[in-house]
């Protein structure tokens, strides 16, 4: 069913009952999260930045073409197995046009549970700090989008909160380009202590990003160099008690008409009054 090749890390699968290529069969978005502690990752793009990264890589999964294009970047303590494109859809359930796909294992338990002070023990000390913090988001796309935009305008980090969706979902890591392996994130297990955590330990300015009464135009705001950027879900928005703790609101001004804007917008729009603005172009 599988036959090794002349690199002994490299499997030719040509079956498509192969077991050996089981933890990619059947792929759905709605069963990776905890699917053998592995999360999905595919395209050429995105499996090439997760490669460069120092996450720990269960195997790969390639057609020919691409496994001789990414042969340089691959370990031999990675396993690969190499099949065609129509061995690969069968196997997986959908049809892998692009011929990558890679399993990567996630995060253990005492590791997510060190994620927020684990991210304070990485800042400590440097200056300046960005943070781009989110509630709520529980779309995909946009998740993916928010890594994004933080890898863009070089944010130091990301804190999601517990009803945040999942940010190793396939679809969510091949949105983020990737990023989701190259900047550092941390899920909150106590949402307001750690957001008053980052405050003290890291001396962080907490700009909740909303609209009302309580808001001031984002241009009115002066912002520090060490500053969290709180993100909420377009409909919920922010909770008041995440208002409460932050240090002032800002708002995208907007037509009547249209009152609010979609997170990933929003978090693109506030990441460059606050960071590319200025700073980037100090560079």
């Amino acid at each position: 069913m599988g036959n090794e090749s002349n690199n002994s890390n490299v499997t030719v699968v040509t079956s498509i009952d192969d077991p050996q290529v089981d933890v990619y069969r059947n792929i759905r978005d709605a069963d990776l999260r905890g699917r053998k502690h592995l999360c999905m990752v595919e395209s050429e793009l995105v499996v090439r930045r997760m490669l460069s990264s120092n996450w720990d890589i269960h195997s790969l999964f390639l057609s020919p073409s691409k496994h001789e294009r990414l042969a340089p970047l691959i370990a031999e303590k990675h396993r690969v197995f190499v099949a065609d494109v129509t061995v690969m859809s069968d196997i997986t359930g959908f049809h892998i046009h692009r011929g990558v796909l890679a399993a990567v294992h996630r995060p253990s338990s005492e590791q997510q549970k060190q994620g927020v002070p684990a991210l304070i023990t990485r800042l400590e000390g440097k200056s300046p700090v960005s943070l781009l913090v989110a509630q709520g988001i529980t779309n995909v796309d946009n998740m993916g989008a928010l890594f994004r935009n933080a890898a863009a305008f070089g944010v130091d980090g990301l804190v999601f909160d517990q009803l945040c969706c999942d940010p190793l979902y396939r679809k969510a890591i091949r949105v983020s380009m990737g990023h989701a392996f190259s900047m550092p994130w941390a899920i909150s297990n106590n949402w307001e202590s750690d957001l008053a955590t980052l405050k003290k330990k890291l001396g962080l300015q907490l700009i909740g990003c909303e609209t009302g009464h309580l808001a001031k135009p984002m241009w009115e705001v002066d912002a520090t160099d060490r500053f969290a950027l709180i993100m909420g879900e377009e409909k919920a928005g922010l909770s008041s008690s995440t208002m409460a703790l932050c240090d002032v609101i800002a708002e995208i001004p907007m037509t009547p008409s249209v009152p609010s804007i979609n997170v990933a917008v929003a978090s693109a729009v506030g990441l460059y009054e606050f960071l590319g603005r200025n700073s980037l172009n100090n560079r």
